[in-house]
């Protein structure tokens, strides 16, 4: 079907496993660092201990003027090297992040397998196909622009945090 999507996505950042698993995965923020493309999240059940079953609500868009609304399950965990969600609603499929640290980098990897089933998206992938691909690439373009902001805003806080702990003892 031609509103089917394999679409793979490779960020090359500064950085630990940990610090890029641990922005990833903290849905609540996504739209504070990726607000081009999230532009809302609720944690709707939170999971197991390990984050099995947790779901979230996303409302998102790309570079084109639609939104879409679903809903992403995390049904594998294996943090902070891979992690596997189910998309439902708007896009119908699954999301897969591993992430591979070599030296002082990371190496962020997102396969993402959908089919796109709002009604207008449906009607028009056969047609808009490598439009909607590109929307894709845009959206992770800015992905990992606000990865990176992202990871010297922590890091920043944590020093922050850090000295105003040794000034206290």
């Amino acid at each position: 079907m031609r509103n089917e999507f394999s679409l793979a996505s490779v960020w090359r950042v500064k950085g630990t496993a940990d610090e890029v698993a641990a922005i990833l995965t903290d849905a609540p923020h996504l739209p504070y660092w990726w607000g081009e493309v999230y532009l809302g999240t609720k944690i709707i059940a939170p999971g197991d201990e390990n984050g099995i079953g947790r779901q979230v609500a996303v409302h998102s868009k790309g570079r084109l003027p639609y939104d879409l609304h679903w809903t992403a399950t995390l049904v594998e965990s294996d943090l902070p090297h891979r992690w596997r969600i189910t998309a439902s609603g708007d896009l119908t499929g699954w999301g897969e992040w591993r992430i591979d640290e070599n030296g002082p980098m990371v190496e962020a990897r997102y396969d993402w397998h959908v089919t796109a089933d709002q009604p207008i998206l449906r009607l028009l992938s056969p047609v808009l196909a490598p439009v909607f691909a590109w929307n894709h690439r845009w959206a992770m373009a800015k992905g990992e622009a606000g990865l990176r902001r992202e990871l010297v805003r922590r890091r920043a806080v944590a020093q922050q945090e850090m000295g105003l702990h040794e000034m206290v003892q």
